[in-house]
């Protein structure tokens, strides 16, 4: 039954990363004005930030699903999660109206308390692949001894 639990939160994170990843993999110019909204990322770095987080996005995602790199897809998935919560509390302190840049880069949603919430309850799931013994089903298995 862990096992399973631990598949569900994998397949539930993976599948969020990758849906995150799709729009800004095809507007990346668009993903880099979302990301400037944030005022938080130098100008130097804008433009190699929008082009690598939804490569990260999409290749974490992807080894959550298959079951590969469990934990270290799992850690880096909730790194992310967390950055992207502290990007999200800079923005309502700071009394941001902008859209979030999550899913879509064309508009939106809003930057709220909602997406803090959202994005918590997404840690919480990235935990169990990161620190259950038990993986659940995935092509992983295949590579071990």
């Amino acid at each position: 039954m862990k096992g399973l639990f631990v598949l569900a939160c994998r397949l539930i994170v993976g599948t969020v990363f990758i849906y995150a990843s799709l729009d800004k993999l095809a507007h990346p110019a668009a993903f880099a004005v979302a990301i400037s909204h944030y005022k938080i990322v130098p100008y130097s770095l804008l433009h190699i930030s929008a082009h690598l987080l939804p490569v990260v996005e999409f290749v974490i995602g992807a080894a959550l699903i298959l079951g590969l790199w469990r934990r270290g897809a799992a850690l880096v998935s909730g790194l992310l999660t967390f950055v992207f919560m502290v990007a999200i509390s800079s923005a309502l302190l700071r009394n941001l109206d902008i859209s979030c840049g999550c899913f879509n880069t064309d508009g939106g949603h809003g930057v709220g308390l909602d997406l803090l919430w959202r994005d918590g309850i997404l840690l919480l799931l990235c935990l169990p692949p990161l620190l259950s013994t038990q993986a659940g089903p995935g092509i992983g298995r295949m590579f071990r001894k």
